[in-house]
């Protein structure tokens, strides 16, 4: 990759925390984003997360000076090396955006978008100048913190993008996946809606409160699941025969768990029920103390995880 500043368009929460891990690895980073405040949130939020980045390792040349706001997109893109969309999930406003930043970004620069769930075929289709260079890059909150980052090419992106895409990330220690067809959602989205979908039908019919629902997973499955994705777990429940003894043993009642599983609608009333339940759980927690919990045994996990390369 060239020597040169990464621009970051758009200084929400996710953008944000991009501007973060890329001053973090080393990089300049030019932040554009009109809104009022922006400047003011972005720095703030820079500084917020620089603690636990510098725990899991700061790079060679990593300084929070690096960081500068540009007046305008123009100023932002000039010499970029890469770019890193986060702006508004609003179709008419991504539009407008994305055709000025495929306009003015330099050539040969992967346009990514963090979009979580327009598809990048659609994105292309904004962007007449280059849309082969214009992906999907979708990473997940908080995103200085967690590796994943979900790589979506579009109908008419080059195959030298995507791999361009992938190096960026991996530079920067992120896990990049392939995500192969465009689907609302991407990937981690679509896994995370099929657990929420039967949380919610477990409350709407009283099988289960809120805070239980919670307890179960992060005390149970979701511990694994931090170590070894879903399938892998799986397959180590199967002992020495593997995923093959668990599907032949396990597989035919998992069938009619997963034709019992509820199709939930979320009328007024069941969003009631779903807020009432995190307040009940949540009763007496300032959410800024558990953030901050949140994040710090998110590091001491990351940082435990290098020690075992052969965790997938």
């Amino acid at each position: 990759m060239k020597s040169g500043p990464v621009a970051v368009i758009g200084a929400g929460t996710i953008g944000i925390g991009w501007a973060a891990l890329l001053l973090a690895r080393g990089h300049d980073v030019r932040v554009f984003d009109p809104a009022d405040g922006a400047e003011v949130r972005l720095r703030d939020g820079v500084e917020a997360a620089w603690p636990a980045l510098e725990r899991l390792g700061l790079a060679a040349g990593a300084d929070r000076s690096r960081l500068t706001t540009s007046a305008t997109l123009e100023q932002a893109l000039e010499g970029a090396t890469f770019v890193q969309e986060s702006g508004p999930e609003d179709l008419e406003a991504k539009a407008e955006l994305l055709a000025d930043v495929d306009a003015l970004a330099p050539e040969g620069v992967v346009v990514a978008s963090s979009s979580s769930g327009l598809m990048p075929t659609t994105l292309q289709q904004m962007c007449s100048a280059h849309p082969e260079r214009v992906l999907i890059g979708h990473p997940f909150h908080p995103a200085q913190l967690v590796p994943l980052v979900e790589v979506v090419p579009g109908e008419r992106s080059s195959k030298e993008f995507v791999k361009a895409a992938f190096s960026f990330y991996e530079s920067l220690g992120k896990r990049p996946v392939l995500v192969r067809g465009e689907v609302p959602g991407h990937l981690t989205n679509r896994l995370q809606a099929a657990l929420w979908r039967e949380a919610y039908s477990l409350v709407e019919r009283g099988i289960a409160t809120v805070g239980d629902i919670d307890t179960a997973i992060s005390s149970g499955p979701g511990l694994r699941w931090a170590l070894l994705g879903p399938l892998a777990g799986q397959h180590l429940s199967g002992g020495p025969g593997g995923m093959a003894h668990t599907l032949r043993h396990l597989g035919p009642p998992a069938q009619v768990w997963m034709d019992d599983l509820g199709a939930p609608r979320l009328t007024p009333a069941l969003t009631d029920a779903l807020v009432a339940g995190v307040d009940a759980e949540l009763e007496g927690i300032d959410q800024r103390d558990l953030v901050a919990q949140r994040d710090e045994l998110l590091v001491e996990l990351i940082l435990r995880k290098r020690d075992f390369p052969s965790l997938p």
